[in-house]
């Protein structure tokens, strides 16, 4: 049956403005992850205190997310808690850039990351919540956040060659700046789908055995991406690539990862065994990695990020759309977001203290932590599927 004219005109109107904001909101993360690290280098931080610098916003995202997405899910008011933390975002990161040494550095990327780790989650529960209402699908408008990240990473690369490293912040502000103006486009959910009090159920979330194992899952796969995310720029520097390189090269991971965006409405395949093929995935991504292959081999291993990211992403989400109400799913983002936090912020500074002395080997950490999440999903797939998987 077609929808409406009515129907169809707003589903187009959620899906263009949401991937609009998908878009600008991940050219920040396309500006901030390959050279936000090479600008600390710049502002004279040693490794250790770039990983631990590096770490902040993934422990505030043990604090501030669950606070935040709780807190908007409570008063209806997701649209309005996405525009308030962009435009604190925007504020964050340029009184960052004005900051001096490394404890300065560090406390103001905290506070920064009060402000812009909650966005994401906040968007994607009000993307889930969306799709449901208006019968969209996910993956073909998140993709436009891929795109717009890789277009943020040749930008930076761009822009890197030709300014000086300790100005590299600066290209993260004005993308900022971009995210907060789209932000002010997203309309408001319908009453009946963003209606109400927290309930009970989601307060126990953390007592269910099958969310518990997605998070833990997720957190896992999700977090053994921390050395690449901290320290692949400085290393692959280090060998002689170029700016330029290395932005082609996170580009092409992204390009992968879009790829299976834009087909993941036609996979038949259920959202446990997406995650379990994306720790997989991940483990041989690390594997290969910590043999610092050649350029060539590296580029073939670059397209790995379609499963160690994509396909876990996808199976995360689908399972929270699956197993959690909708008026708890903001909820259960924030105790998501929460969970990669944590095992992210510790494997980060496990890198930054590990990576003077075994340098690209830290890669093998974590394939292990990888591996162990797509462990965790095999053993409860039953359980978090509801049914048997297919």
């Amino acid at each position: 049956m077609q929808p409406t004219q009515p129907i169809a005109i707003a589903r187009r109107r959620f899906a263009v403005r949401l991937s609009l904001f998908y878009a600008a909101s991940f050219a920040v993360s396309g500006a901030y992850m390959p050279f936000f690290p090479l600008w600390l280098k710049a502002k004279g931080l040693e490794p250790g205190w770039i990983g631990v610098v590096l770490a902040m916003p993934t422990v505030a995202r043990l604090t501030a997310v669950p606070l935040v997405t709780r807190t908007a899910e409570r008063h209806q008011a997701l649209t309005k808690a996405i525009v308030a933390t962009s435009i604190l975002t925007v504020a964050g990161f340029a009184v960052l850039a004005v900051m001096p040494g490394p404890l300065t550095i560090a406390a103001m990327l905290l506070v920064a990351a009060c402000a812009f780790t909650p966005t994401i989650p906040l968007t994607d529960a009000y993307a889930l919540r969306g799709v449901a209402l208006h019968g969209a699908d996910y993956g073909p408008i998140r993709l436009w956040g891929s795109v717009a990240y890789i277009a943020g990473v040749l930008a930076a690369g761009f822009v890197a060659t030709a300014i000086a490293a300790d100005q590299l912040i600066l290209i993260i502000v004005a993308v900022a700046i971009l995210a907060a103006i789209s932000a002010l486009t997203l309309d408001p959910l319908a009453p009946a789908a963003a209606r109400a009090t927290v309930p009970a159920s989601s307060r126990s979330l953390l007592r269910q055995p099958a969310f518990v194992a997605i998070a833990v899952a997720a957190a896992l796969i999700q977090g053994s991406h921390a050395a690449y995310y901290s320290f692949s720029a400085i290393a692959w520097r280090a060998e002689g690539l170029s700016a330029t390189t290395i932005s082609a090269l996170w580009s092409l991971c992204i390009v992968a990862e879009i790829i299976l965006f834009s087909v993941s409405p036609r996979l038949d395949l259920a959202y446990s065994t997406l995650i379990i093929v994306g720790g997989l995935g991940a483990a041989l991504r690390w594997v290969v990695t910590a043999w610092e292959p050649s350029i060539a081999v590296l580029t073939v291993v670059q397209t790995l990020h379609a499963l160690s990211f994509g396909a876990t992403h996808l199976g995360t989400m689908g399972l929270l759309a699956h197993r959690v109400p909708g008026t708890s799913i903001a909820t259960a983002q924030g105790y998501l977001t929460a969970s990669i936090g944590l095992v992210s912020a510790a494997a980060t500074v496990a890198s930054g203290s590990l990576f003077n002395s075994y340098g690209q080997s830290i890669y093998y950490g974590a394939a292990a932590m990888a591996a162990a999440g797509a462990l965790v999903m095999l053993a409860m797939r039953r359980r978090v599927e509801g049914r048997a998987p297919g």
